[in-house]
């Protein structure tokens, strides 16, 4: 059992972060990200070719924090592989000592910096989410047995900002029922429209780990707010970081990273920080925020 496991099932509030694969062979930053978390989280997301751009893949970066004692989450997009590739990557991962792994539907090539690929999506991610479950239950999709199980911890994603919220709602139903074990959010930043969305899906009893991106300036918010569906930075909060001095960024973006993680840590089971970057200010985060140590 995952040590993600193990706390979200002692009901222990748990504290994820977040990294992201180079373009290019050298994991050395990457996996010196990875260390700088160490301390500070139960589990570290990998992700898989994020906003559809060459990189190295999350299951060979998963299996790297593997070998140095590290949880990795293993993100996988159902964008670029039929159902064959999905499953054999999962048993693959749980082959590599990888316990964790997060169902993706990826985002569309159109997006990314090689437009005409061609996209896959054999499966969506409620779809992979079964696939998992079944492979977890010793079969494959096509009902052949397997000749060993693998016991993967599984999780979603779930957008709580969305508009209109009930589409949101009725497919988180469906991947809890697929196999979902624990779910991970888009950005929060408005904490009321949260806890709006919580009292909605409480019902499901899964925990919901909100997630933080940390804001680095008001152009990045307005960039997010324009092109990534699903996030909404308020005006108040762009007007925060517009008002701030370009040497003082860091420690606004601490400041209202915490600021959000205090006033949603009572509706939900964990936070996900994403630091896009800015990995040296988790620790000062979670000492602000006064989460819990996460490594025992």
């Amino acid at each position: 059992m995952s040590k993600l496991q193990q706390a979200l099932e002692s009901g222990r509030f748990v504290v994820t972060g977040e990294i992201g694969p180079p373009k290019g062979v050298d994991l050395d930053k990457c996996l010196h990200d990875a260390e700088m978390l160490r301390e500070h989280v139960t589990a570290i997301n990998v992700t898989d070719l994020q906003s559809a751009v060459l990189r190295i893949g999350s299951l060979a970066v998963s299996a790297r924090l593997v070998e140095r004692g590290l949880e990795p989450v293993y993100q996988l997009t159902c964008r670029d592989r039929n159902r064959l590739a999905l499953q054999s990557d999962l048993l693959s991962a749980w082959a590599l000592g990888i316990e964790n792994a997060l169902c993706l539907t990826g985002d569309h090539p159109i997006l990314g910096d090689h437009t005409e690929a061609k996209p896959v999506y054999d499966l969506d991610s409620v779809q992979l989410l079964k696939a998992a479950s079944t492979l977890n239950q010793g079969h494959d999709i096509a009902g052949h047995e397997l000749e060993s199980v693998p016991g993967l911890f599984l999780g979603a994603v779930v957008t709580p900002a969305a508009e209109p919220m009930e589409p949101q709602i009725i497919k988180m139903k469906k991947k809890t029922e697929a196999g979902a074990r624990f779910f991970q959010t888009q950005a929060i930043y408005e904490p009321e429209e949260f806890e709006h969305f919580m009292n909605q899906v409480q019902g499901f009893r899964v925990p919901v780990i909100a997630g933080i991106v940390i804001l680095k300036s008001a152009a990045m918010a307005r960039f997010m707010n324009a092109n990534v569906a699903g996030i909404s930075v308020p005006e108040s909060i762009i007007g925060e970081m517009e008002e701030t001095a370009k040497d003082d960024r860091k420690k606004k973006a601490v400041e209202i990273s915490t600021r959000v993680i205090r006033q949603v840590k009572p509706f939900c089971q964990g936070v996900h920080i994403m630091p896009l970057g800015w990995d040296d200010l988790v620790p000062e985060i979670i000492k602000e925020a006064e989460l819990i140590p996460q490594r025992r």
